[in-house]
């Protein structure tokens, strides 16, 4: 048997989750041909469950920003020291980077210099084909790459028309969402009767958005939930024995959350049928302390959930969520969303004062159909009280909700078909193991 070591670099937490997603796929591909596969890899603990030997550990310590980059800067640098060094002392077959732009321009650039003979393959680039600040980092992608392998249709024309060799593979998502339990298993798993309202909270997946994003979304939610609250006294005919009919809670209605994998958590706060119910799933365990606090302090009526994320993200009736990966998944599961983000105000003026920064959108599902089929609000309009609007018209407007999901149809048309993972394994393999040697 063939014995091929294949090096894998990637970083955040949707990055160990795209990286075991290929790992598995990989491993798959590899027993059919016949090859005995070592998998290498800076990534997290999804890619080491999935059998890679995991040299440094990059899901916490990604970044959106200028400012925000800064605390990073030297574990990054101390890991990337630590991989090159790996990689001159023991060079593998192939090298597969996976989005992380900073450091992965800097992993190829090392091997393009140090290591020529090894091919490398960007699967999942950078999104330059979106906010390229700089032709210099196309150009490094394209020079630096012997396969790209894009998973957005735009993102394929972009590099192609660069000249790189490119090869639309789709979105690994497709692949993904084929294991997600039904609306109604989700549901029940959870339990969340079938007439409650359930919303699924993704404030952070990164240190930064604890601090910028974290208040603008509990604020939303209690917001919400008074909200909520109100419409139900008023259709329960005004009892105000457990809840005010402006959203308040007796004292004695302790909030809590809970781990829900060691059980179901249900959470009575309420006795009305269809109190709203907020769901947090954890992507990352060093949060977990600052959004059990304000839970807390904000006094939401919500689940902090550790384990049964796929069961939330499909039983939610609406998300209020950062923009990321998670956003193709929600869409995927036609769920309606509302999309915000912010950074810190310097940055972002840095950003439109001096390098021009402009996009046409941040979410995964509006840059797919490159038009706005999700609402997005940034920066300065990512308020509380935008966030309540939006919220409250996909929950309460049946055409609205109806139009989303058409949307979403004609957004899944473009991600290609499911096996999305394998094919992208095969080409890999291909550059690393070409037929015939």
């Amino acid at each position: 048997m063939t014995k091929k070591t294949i090096f894998i670099s990637t970083g955040e937490v949707s990055g160990d989750l795209q990286g075991a997603m290929l790992i598995d796929a990989l491993k798959r591909q590899a027993m059919h041909q016949g090859l005995d596969l070592n998998i290498v890899a800076l990534g997290g603990e999804k890619m080491a469950l999935s059998g890679a030997t995991v040299l440094g550990n990059t899901t916490g310590i990604g970044s959106v920003g200028l400012l925000e980059s800064l605390p990073f800067v030297l574990p990054t640098l101390t890991i990337q020291r630590r991989a090159k060094q790996y990689l001159k002392h023991n060079p593998p077959d192939l090298v597969v980077l996976i989005d992380y732009m900073g450091p992965n321009l800097g992993i190829g650039k090392f091997i393009q210099r140090q290591l020529p003979q090894v091919p490398v393959v960007y699967y999942i680039a950078p999104q330059e084909w979106v906010w390229s600040l700089s032709p210099r980092d196309t150009s490094t992608i394209v020079e630096m790459t012997n396969k790209l392998l894009a998973i957005f249709p735009e993102e394929a024309r972009y590099f192609e028309e660069k000249g790189a060799s490119v090869h639309w593979v789709g979105h690994p998502l497709v692949d993904r969402i084929q294991s997600y339990p039904s609306r109604e298993q989700a549901r029940a798993a959870l339990g969340i009767k079938p007439d409650q309202t359930a919303i699924a909270l993704l404030p952070a997946s990164r240190h930064q958005e604890i601090k910028y994003m974290m208040p603008i979304i509990f604020s939303a939610a209690q917001q919400l939930q008074a909200k909520l609250l109100e419409r139900e006294c008023r259709g329960a005919g005004g009892d105000k024995s457990t809840v005010n009919c402006r959203g308040g809670f007796s004292h004695s209605d302790k909030l809590v959350t809970d781990n829900l994998s060691t059980k179901p958590a249900l959470i009575q706060k309420s006795k009305l049928s269809q109190s709203p119910i907020f769901w947090i799933p954890l992507s990352h365990e060093a949060y977990r302390q600052p959004i059990e606090k304000a839970i807390e302090d904000y006094g939401l009526q919500a689940t902090l959930v550790t384990e049964n994320t796929q069961e939330v993200l499909a039983a939610a009736d609406l998300a209020i969520t950062k923009s990321g990966t998670v956003n193709l998944e929600l869409a995927l599961l036609n769920v309606p969303q509302v999309v915000f983000y912010r950074v810190s105000p310097l940055t972002y003026w840095i950003a439109r004062t001096f390098l021009n920064f402009s996009i046409p959108f941040i979410s995964p599902p509006n840059l797919v159909v490159m038009r706005p089929i999700v609402p997005e609000l940034l920066q300065d309009n990512a308020t509380p009280a935008n966030l309540v609007r939006e919220a409250m018209e996909l929950l309460f407007n049946p055409q609205k909700r109806q139009q989303t999901v058409t949307n979403y149809q004609e957004m899944r048309q473009l991600l290609g078909e499911v096996g999305v993972c394998d094919r992208a394994a095969l080409a890999i393999l291909q550059l690393a193991h070409p037929l015939g040697s």
